[in-house]
């Protein structure tokens, strides 16, 4: 069973708990500014089992990260846990040649308050509170903007930044789904040469003002929108980096 306290515990929070809007987007913010989106497991060839008793037990108890299967499995849990309504949905996310990854290649939430959210804390550089699960309204946040189409059968979920255009994040459909469903594509991530995440070690949070990534061995770090890169030199500084931006002890 999921340890409620021991969850808020791990994500800094101490807000309201009751199934609202306002307890949703608490801890969604809080999430996605206290458990990475990471793949060092992959790296270390630790297998990802598809379940949600070992996602939680490796973002609470061992204060990890995880990549989509395991940081929306664990939230959609603790969201269920405090009575909210979690849909879990299969999504697809846009390739550089115009056509989209397999059904199950991302996995986000659909949470049911008087009006359906879109929630997601498991794909990186996007919203850090949920998104209203409307199509054709912009949702402004943290000077970005975010939007929902629909065109084909599929709800795409866009992201515009200053000055630059609409770029399409993902695509789904409303069907609910099981987390079982998505146990083949979370094995193929791990072992597939083709996979974006047996190619390199990423390590990603957001922060109050921005963003801080390790990725293989280059450290970025965003504030207010000015972007910084460096490089560490050893193994050393890799975990070092690691426990001191994410907390992350491998």
């Amino acid at each position: 069973m999921l340890d409620l306290i021991a969850y808020l515990d791990r994500i800094y929070y101490t807000g309201p708990t009751a199934s609202t809007i306002e307890t949703l987007n608490g801890l969604h913010r809080a999430h996605m500014l206290s458990v990475p989106f990471e793949n060092l497991d992959i790296g270390l060839g630790r297998r990802i089992v598809c379940e949600e008793g070992a996602f939680i037990e490796k973002i609470v108890n061992r204060r990890r990260g995880g990549f989509c299967y395991e940081l929306n499995g664990a939230f959609g849990a603790l969201l269920r846990t405090l009575g909210f309504q979690v849909t879990l949905l299969s999504a697809r996310v846009p390739r550089d040649d115009g056509s989209h990854s397999p059904e199950f290649d991302h996995l986000a939430l659909k949470v049911d308050l008087e009006e359906p959210w879109l929630a997601d804390v498991g794909f990186g550089d996007s919203f850090v509170e949920p998104l209203r699960l409307q199509v054709d309204i912009e949702q402004p946040q943290d000077k970005r903007n975010f939007r929902i189409v629909e065109e084909g059968g599929f709800l795409h979920m866009e992201m515009a930044e200053s000055g630059k255009g609409w770029r399409r994040q993902y695509s789904c459909t409303l069907t609910p789904r099981n987390l079982e469903d998505f146990a083949g594509m979370c094995h193929y991530h791990q072992t597939s040469p083709e996979s974006p995440f047996t190619r390199k070690k990423v390590c990603s949070m957001a922060t109050p003002n921005g963003r801080v990534t390790l990725a293989d061995r280059k450290l970025i770090e965003t504030h207010g929108g000015v972007r910084e890169e460096s490089v560490l030199d050893s193994e050393e500084q890799w975990r070092a980096a690691l426990k001191r931006h994410f907390g992350v002890v491998l």
